[in-house]
């Protein structure tokens, strides 16, 4: 087992399928051009395989496909048969919904339960705006199947300053209404974001302002949470919970379990570090060559891992995944 000196140690793995993206959010592409796959994508298999040895290196328990936006991804179906077989106690997907109704059926018979939907306002006008892709009738419809079909559903949002901070009551109590469970993201300092202080703090919105804007219409309390968990949850009574992710005001960087895999074959230990280590070769080798390269690998991975605090990182976001 690799464990650091704050005693963590990798148990979620995110895995991008692939850098192609159907939408051009504001806060993850700064010029409106979508993101497409990089040459060197990975296999199926080869991710796949990347997942088993990593669950044998470094202890992985569970795991999330990632973008771009997976479900664009030729790699979809044959990596969701893969993984089907590994022993993970927990496979999930994120995805902005606007395939989903049609991949529903694939998601199902891999047995993912769990799914969390990109989604920051309802507004169709907006979600053109802040998405530059896609229709917001799609995903809601996406969503809907996918919640009468027995899938979990999170929504991510990220309220900005400007763009869809109105959306932040009416978002909440559709999700309410749904039993689905809204997770209010603060906007991270990547990409474009990481260079840019004065658009950074132009649109930031932090967990003090929307914990005040739910409590205008919601009574609510703070509920425990696993001790790597990276949002902090609250309940309404009688209604639901809903959860806030406050990367910059209440940093979770001493909890953190999360390793990642580009669908490129690097792996990303902290999103707050521009150290990457590539381990596509080693996915080519037979498993009594591979894990020992890969342990060492995973070593150098945890270590860039921030001591506190977020401080910031210049990969964009959708080429690693969420």
């Amino acid at each position: 087992m690799i464990v650091d000196r704050q005693g963590r140690r990798f148990r979620n793995l995110r895995v991008s399928l692939t850098a192609a993206c159907n939408y051009a959010c504001t806060y993850c592409v700064p010029n409106g051009k979508r993101l497409v796959a990089a040459q060197d994508e990975l296999s199926a298999q080869a991710l796949a395989r990347g997942v088993a040895y990593l669950i044998e290196a470094a202890g992985i328990e569970r795991l999330r496909i990632t973008g771009g936006e997976p479900l664009v991804s030729p790699r979809l179906d044959g990596f969701l048969a893969a993984i089907a077989k590994l022993p993970l106690d927990d496979i999930s997907l994120t995805t902005n919904g606007q395939l989903l109704a049609r991949k529903l059926p694939a998601l199902h018979a891999a047995g993912i339960r769990r799914l969390n939907v990109s989604l920051d306002t309802l507004d169709p006008l907006a979600f053109r705006r802040i998405a530059r892709g896609g229709d917001l009738a799609s995903v809601l419809a996406g969503m809907q199947r996918a919640s009468e079909q027995g899938m979990r559903i999170k929504v991510n949002m990220v309220p900005m300053r400007g763009q869809n901070l109105d959306q932040v009551l009416p978002l909440l109590d559709y999700c309410l209404e749904r039993g689905f469970e809204l997770r209010f993201i603060e906007l991270m300092r990547m990409g474009h974001l990481a260079s840019d202080r004065n658009a950074f703090l132009q649109q930031f919105v932090g967990l003090d302002q929307v914990l005040g804007l739910i409590g205008t219409e919601h009574a609510f309390e703070q509920v425990d949470v696993p001790v790597d968990a990276t949002a902090l949850r609250y309940q309404i009574p009688g209604k639901g919970h809903f959860g806030v992710i406050a990367n910059e005001s209440v940093p979770f960087c001493r909890g953190c379990s999360r390793l990642r895999l580009s669908s490129t074959g690097w792996l990303h230990g902290c999103l707050s570090s521009s150290n990457r280590h590539f381990v596509g070769d080693l996915l080519e080798k037979p498993r009594h060559q591979a894990l020992p390269a890969l342990q060492r690998l995973l070593v150098k991975a945890l270590a860039d891992k921030q001591d506190v605090a977020f401080s910031g990182g210049v990969t964009v976001m959708k080429v690693i995944g969420g």
